[in-house]
């Protein structure tokens, strides 16, 4: 579990294709290996991978199939770079919301806008997964969680503030770019308990 705070952006410094997956090799010197172990789990760009090896500088991944069809792992290239964060503990600070970083679909960037204080991003999912997605509720993009700023009938608008953009790799999307989506818990949750009253 995941909270969408990201704590460290890495730089994938080596991509090797495998029979049916993908072997990433994420360096990352500021996010901290000395408390990862081979066998855990880290939210890379918003898909929670396991850990096969691990340095100093970094560490690798294995990425499935099924990943690589559902995100934008797949669509990453060496030199490139991801937002990274590790499992949350018990008595971590919990400030973003609950991330399981099993990622829903990828979504499109349809409008990037620079404001005075904000840039404007309307992202536009799979239309199936716009019930879950509420004005000022969460969703989690690449990673990071977000609060809604606007729903419409096909997209929904974010307005990042520069903190935001600067920590992490939000700051090279452009538009018709992809982006990991994990719809909020709650929603999924709320919809399942509904549909069980109705029944």
């Amino acid at each position: 579990m995941f909270t969408g705070i990201v704590s460290g952006v890495g730089q994938i410094t080596e991509k090797l294709d495998l029979n049916e997956s993908v072997k990433l090799r994420i360096t990352c010197p500021n996010f901290g290996t000395d408390d990862i172990k081979v066998g855990d789990s880290i939210s890379v760009s918003g898909a929670c991978l396991t850990v096969i090896s691990k340095n100093l500088s970094g560490f690798s991944v294995d990425v499935s199939i099924e990943t690589l069809n559902q995100t934008t792992i797949g669509e990453k290239i060496e030199g490139g770079f991801v937002n990274l964060e590790k499992s949350m503990k018990v008595d971590d600070r919990f400030g973003g919301h609950l991330v399981t970083g099993h990622v829903d679909d990828k979504a499109k960037v349809i409008k990037k806008k620079d404001l005075s204080e904000y840039v404007l991003f309307q992202i536009q999912p799979p239309l199936e997964l716009m019930k879950y997605i509420a004005k000022k509720g969460s969703v989690c993009i690449d990673g990071v969680s977000l609060t809604v700023n606007a729903t419409y009938e096909s997209f929904f608008e974010l307005l990042l503030i520069p903190h935001t953009l600067e920590v992490t790799t939000l700051r090279y999307l452009e538009e018709s770019n992809s982006v990991n989506l994990e719809i909020d818990l709650i929603a999924r949750y709320l919809e399942k308990l509904a549909s069980g009253r109705v029944q």
